[in-house]
């Protein structure tokens, strides 16, 4: 290795180091993509809400799979709790869970955008709320019952779209929160339907359109934890609580080993400068420098192909007897090998040694000798009785 050549590497060694200090001491940015996994810290994640409901006096379980599938069991009953930012079940696997509901059970769905299927289904359409000029897109919520209506809106104070429900005024449905962006005033002076309530045979519809206020940022602002607590107070009590793993942008865990590298900062860019070094490397370095070496193929082992051409050969003439015997010197031959002990007088010391030693049972290892020794006597042997040796044979080497 020349003295540049060293230089020059000491070098990239040295910017790698340097830049990727670089990176580990900028500001880390806040994560705001949408993930409503329960096991998520970052703004948008539900860890509050779901680490909340695990302390309340609630039958709270899990979901991970599709409800098509979790809903095969008939016997299941409760409220099954479903949030994301987009919900999109396929037409079968809504018919099964509002068949599902229609059985005196609950469905609550909360996502800022709902499959079409749901949508028709329940009659309802969606738009979303535009700023007017000089107006915050800033949403505020509240609850319509007055028991529960707060004084003072509550506020998401992060800039956002809002959704919001169209309800034709023919069809009954049940307004039970409201929203609308953010005046300049505490009052709502043109409230529009965010959440709402159907009935679906025996049991209940609940469509709420605003996951963001399930979150993390907006439940540990102020007191806007009152407003999540007055929106579950219409869920049924002492019922089965059935939270949904499967419809989440966010992973509730991780399969990639590189996930822990890639989630830091500061290792993510170490590792690109990595890639990148290497890429250097072979790019400056990759030519050649001296002739290449012709490549010597090994000699081949022929002993298994010669093995199996010798044993179809003796299958071939049906000769069990020989292939037996053969069988059954290169067991002895195997045992006296690996456990250094010989096979000329065999008696029951010997077999005990023998199994102790193979961690088989005395009974198995006599049986084997004693079935070698008969058919070592017989003048013909049977294909069933050859099958029935290389068994036994078998068994005793896997202990």
């Amino acid at each position: 290795m020349s003295k540049a050549y060293k230089i020059t590497l000491a070098l990239l060694v040295l910017l790698l180091v340097f830049l990727t200090w670089l990176e580990a001491n900028e500001p880390q940015e806040l994560n705001w993509s949408p993930s409503y996994a329960a096991v998520d810290k970052i703004p948008l994640g539900t860890k509050v809400l779901f680490e909340n409901l695990k302390e309340q006096d609630l039958d709270l379980k899990e979901v991970r799979v599709p409800p098509f599938e979790f809903l095969e069991d008939t016997t299941i009953s409760g409220t099954y709790f479903f949030l994301n930012n987009s919900l999109q079940p396929d037409k079968n696997e809504l018919k099964k869970i509002l068949k599902w509901v229609s059985r005196g059970n609950t469905a609550f769905f909360i996502a800022e955008n709902f499959s079409p299927e749901l949508l028709d289904t329940l009659d309802l359409e969606m738009e979303t709320l535009v700023p007017k000029k000089g107006i915050s897109s800033k949403p505020l919520f509240n609850l319509k019952n007055p028991v529960l209506r707060n004084s003072k809106p509550y506020l998401f104070d992060r800039e956002t779209y809002q959704q919001v429900f169209v309800i034709p005024d023919s069809l009954p449905k049940q307004v039970l929160g409201v929203t609308q962006l953010q005046n300049g005033s505490v009052e709502m002076s043109d409230p529009r339907v965010n959440f709402l309530r159907d009935t679906v045979g025996k049991g209940f519809v609940y469509l709420h359109s605003a996951p963001k206020t399930f979150s993390n940022y907006f439940m540990l602002q102020e007191n806007n934890s009152e407003y999540i607590e007055k929106v579950l107070a219409y869920l049924p009590a002492q019922r089965t609580f059935y939270w949904d793993h499967y419809y989440k942008t966010g992973k509730s865990f991780y399969t990639s080993p590189l996930f822990v590298i890639l989630n830091n900062k500061a290792l993510r860019w170490a590792y690109y400068f990595v890639i990148i070094g290497s890429l250097l490397f072979i790019i400056f370095e990759g030519k050649r420098k001296q002739r290449s070496i012709p490549v010597v193929k090994p000699l081949l082992n022929q002993t298994l192909d010669f093995t199996r051409t010798i044993a179809g050969l003796y299958l071939d003439r049906e000769d069990y007897k020989g292939i037996t015997s053969k069988k059954i010197a290169l067991f002895l031959d195997y045992v006296r090998s690996s456990y250094r002990v010989s096979t000329t007088e065999v008696n029951d010391a010997l077999l005990e040694r023998i199994a102790a030693m193979s961690g088989n049972d005395f009974k198995e290892v006599k049986d084997l000798w004693q079935l070698m020794t008969r058919l070592e006597k017989q003048e013909a042997v049977s294909k069933q009785e050859l099958l029935q040796l290389n068994k036994a044979i078998a068994a005793f080497k896997v202990k």
